[in-house]
């Protein structure tokens, strides 16, 4: 045994755990006195370093230690440094009762902490006795530094000697004091002047309070320090999260403000339904249109897809490390954005519709616009010259046989005229409909139709002129040749049905359907079947000629060659009927070249329906069997997860057949189908299930992600996790989802012991939206949160707390010198100044930092 080790056990009588140390401390310090009065010397030397160690705390220190303390102002002072508690308020009088009075008020601190002062009274502390202020200061050194230390379960003054003796302090060169005094070089300011050790270790017999008083110090700055280490490393975690948990959020909040501004410079553009003027720059718009649900569109619903993903993982990591759920700024929720995306989808409905409709409109109005330029031109061509025929008087220097001939003539240009009633309706017409429809240059077709209405009534009222004349010499005429008459009578009707067969012959016509087409060979069908009674007509009328001509050959009637009732003659008719004739092959080959364009058109409808009714179903049952995967697949996480990427693998494999039916739908919108009897399925119910379907494992996967966090952070087994999914499978009656009646009766079996109350407040953790139904995932997050422990604010604040030298503040210094750099600095950038008594400039609030790392506190 040492010489130092001698001096510690010398005295049995110190052990500071038994009341007897205290009643025998004044026999043990005369009785050391005598023994050696040097004793006094090492014990005021090390007395005085041992509290000045503390008073600098507080901005002070003492030179004299029976006379610094015969006031009792730095006795109190002391006191509260080394206890970090208040004593009551010293008396601040320098007479001699002040001084007693505030020893006092230090004597009854000490005797309240379980300590009993023997002879020590405090007239002995202002009179400067030396004994009974050492024994004081040995009685605070033995309550407040020594009493508490307790190694492997022995006393104090015996765990200071296993302590001391430890091999670590001996593997360095001189005495146990020295070996102490190497390994703390680094903080020896943090103990005190500690360099009249060397004094002590050159003491031929030092003094056991002093080497107890020295030892004990050092203890306390080694646990201080693997306390500081501790708590520095924990904060450190902590800080790391939260960085970690920060940076997520600022990710968030970009991603949603892209997406949202996005989606508000794309709804103005779907809702501007203004109408193109041409059949041309509407397909563009379609276009147009086809290239946003192709292209620009699907990278937007993979940025949501991926917003909602980012968005729930960030909860799970907050949910996991106790901290607050992030809350997005106004207007960037992930409810926000599926409104918006929602908004969005609606206008796109609305919009290709009204794509549709509008080409249809357009088709519509270029065939009428056709059609009425068609019919004006032929009235028109009719119509020339007629007013001033109308207007002529050339029967005032007619014949007899001639005025007839003018009557006859005029009769047969009433009923030409009446004939041609029927076109005039039918011009005013289309024109009505051009209008209804909206038709963009309807202003010249008003225009034009009011001139042929203007001047159909002026032919009226000049027809009705010109006959009121003619009969006014209708006396003049005796007789009249019927067979000119009768030509004339019937060659205007049949010229007229030629006319009009020509018309119809010529009619362009749009259809959109085998069946259509079908109706217009029938139609024709019929006109051809009527074409030998037509011929038969022409040929009575060409009879009529020919009678004339055998009448006047007979009787040597010389003819002028015009026939007076009439401007039509045997050449008109026959030329006529030739064209008619030529008309009808042309009109059959028409007929049948849109047979085959409609038949081309049905083949890619019943191409695409069979795609389609394929398509359609897959996506269905790959979505059930999706929402079955997450409950349903037996095994471990990582097993679902690789399940769940084949399924996604399958999925993106599939793409190509979507492509290709995008192709087939193509080629219908070029060939202008709109409908198909062949399929339930739209190219956009494909594409909002592809979408969907999308989404959908997307999430699954997810969810399983977030599992397989909340298992290795929670540090729940594979078992665990098995026996919560069968708890889950068992209860499960709508695919992934319970009633709260079942989520109740599931956690009954699971052994809750459920209180209204108490299932209300559960339900409020699983289901914060109030849905009426407990996901599997919610689910898994109750479970673990029940079966498992998180770091908490208060923890924290003890971890500071530590670091501070059990301060209510902490100061910078303090931060830079027990954390790494970044985390320091990351605290000094968040923490608000400390504001309370005796705070040092620049001290900080770590216990409101701390509430704020956990969502208890607005900092």
């Amino acid at each position: 045994m040492t010489a130092v080790e001698t001096q510690i056990t010398y005295s049995n009588s110190y052990t500071i755990h038994h009341e007897e140390a205290y009643m025998t401390q004044e026999e043990d310090w005369d009785r050391d006195l005598l023994l050696d009065p040097a004793w006094e010397k090492q014990q005021r030397k090390t007395f005085t370093a041992w509290c000045n160690s503390h008073l600098r705390k507080a901005g002070t220190q003492i030179e004299n230690i029976e006379e610094d303390f015969r006031n009792g102002l730095k006795l109190m002072l002391l006191l509260e440094v080394i206890s970090g508690e208040r004593l009551p308020k010293p008396d601040k009088g320098k007479m001699r009762f002040h001084k007693i009075a505030n020893v006092n008020k230090a004597l009854d601190f000490i005797c309240s902490k379980g300590v009993k002062l023997v002879s020590i009274g405090a007239e002995e502390i202002v009179d400067g006795n030396v004994k009974m202020t050492l024994g004081m200061i040995w009685t605070i050194i033995l309550r407040f530094a020594i009493q508490d230390i307790s190694v492997e379960e022995t006393s104090a003054k015996e765990g200071l000697l296993l302590w001391f003796c430890n091999a670590e302090l001996w593997h360095q060169q001189g005495t146990a004091i020295t070996g102490l005094i190497f390994l703390f070089c680094v903080n020896l300011s943090l103990l005190f002047p500690i360099f009249c050790t060397f004094y002590i270790v050159n003491t031929p017999k030092p003094d056991e309070k002093a080497i107890m008083t020295y030892v004990s110090c050092f203890y306390h700055a080694f646990a201080g320090a693997e306390q500081a280490e501790t708590a520095a490393n924990r904060i450190c975690k902590v800080l790391a999260v939260n960085q970690e948990n920060e940076k997520l959020m600022e990710e968030y909040e970009k991603l949603a403000s892209e997406l949202l501004e996005w989606i508000r410079r794309t709804i103005p553009w779907l809702e501007n339904r203004v109408a193109e003027q041409t059949m041309r720059a509407m397909q563009q718009k379609l276009e147009d249109f086809r290239d946003y649900r192709r292209i620009h569109k699907p990278p937007r619903v993979q940025e949501k897809c991926q917003l909602e993903i980012n968005f729930n993982t960030l909860q799970t990591k907050l949910r996991l490390s106790n901290r607050p759920a992030f809350m997005p700024s106004e207007g960037k929720m992930v409810s926000d954005i599926a409104n918006a995306w929602k908004g969005l989808e609606q206008v796109e409905k609305g919009y290709e519709e009204w794509l549709l409709t509008e080409i249809r409109r357009l088709e519509r109005l270029d065939h009428l616009a056709e059609k009425f330029k068609q019919k004006c031109g032929m009235h028109e061509a009719w119509t020339g010259g007629k007013e001033d025929l109308l207007s002529q008087k050339d029967y005032e220097s007619a014949s007899l046989m001639e005025i007839r001939a003018l009557m006859r003539k005029h009769e047969a240009f009433e009923s030409d005229l009446a004939a041609h009633q029927d076109r005039v309706e039918q011009i005013a017409a289309i024109a009505q409909e051009l209008n209804e429809l909206d038709y963009h240059d309807a202003a010249s077709v008003n225009a034009r139709c009011q001139g042929i209405c203007d001047q159909w009534d002026n032919l009226g009222t000049l027809t009705q002129k010109r006959r009121d004349a003619l009969e006014r010499v209708e006396k003049l005429w005796e007789t009249i040749d019927q067979l000119y008459l009768e030509f004339a009578k019937r060659a205007a009707p049949f010229n007229n049905w030629m006319d009009g067969a020509m018309e119809d012959l010529q009619d362009m016509f749009i259809v959109h359907s085998i069946e259509e087409i079908q109706s217009l060979i029938t139609a024709h069908d019929q006109f051809k079947a009527t074409l030998p009674e037509a011929d038969k007509e022409r040929m009575a009328t060409m009879g009529i000629h020919n009678e004339i001509l055998k009448i006047a050959q007979t009787y040597g009637i010389k003819l002028s060659g015009i026939n007076p009732y009439t401007n039509l003659s045997p050449q008109d008719i026959s030329t006529k009927w030739d064209t008619v004739k030529h008309f009808v092959p042309l009109r059959d080959q028409m007929l049948q070249e849109e047979v085959a364009r409609q038949q081309a058109n049905e083949r890619l409808r019943r191409q695409f329906a069979a795609q389609a009714n394929i398509i359609g179903p897959w996506i269905q049952t790959k979505m059930e069997e999706i929402s079955h995967v997450s409950v349903d697949i037996a095994g471990s996480l990582e097993e679902q997860m690789n399940s769940l990427k084949q399924y996604e693998q399958n999925i993106i494999n599939y793409k190509s057949n979507i492509d290709k039916l995008e192709g087939d739908h193509q080629l219908s919108q070029e060939s202008l189908i709109f409908d198909n009897k062949h399929t339930n399925y739209t190219m956009e119910h494909i594409r909002v299930g592809w979408e969907q379907l999308l989404t959908t494992i997307a999430r699954t996967i997810n969810e399983v992600e977030n599992q397989i966090l909340t298992r290795d952070a929670k540090g729940i087994s594979q078992e665990q996790l098995n026996e919560f999914r069968a708890s889950f499978n068992h209860f499960d009656r709508r695919n992934g989802m319970m009633d709260p009646d079942d989520f109740r009766a599931c956690l009954i079996s699971m052994g809750y012991d459920l209180g209204e109350v108490e299932f209300a407040r559960i339900m409020t953790l699983v289901d914060p939206n109030n849905t009426g139904v407990v996901t599997f995932q919610a689910f898994i997050d109750f479970m673990t949160r029940e079966t498992a422990e998180t770091d908490t604010a208060e923890q924290v604040m003890a971890s500071f707390k530590i670091l501070a030298s059990d301060k209510m503040y902490i100061t910078v210094d303090e931060l830079r010198r027990e954390l790494p750099p970044e985390q320091a600095e990351y605290c000094i950038s968040r923490m608000t100044r400390y504001v309370g008594p005796e705070s040092p400039p620049g001290a900080l609030d770590y216990i409101s930092f701390s509430s704020a790392l956990y969502g208890e506190s607005d900092l």
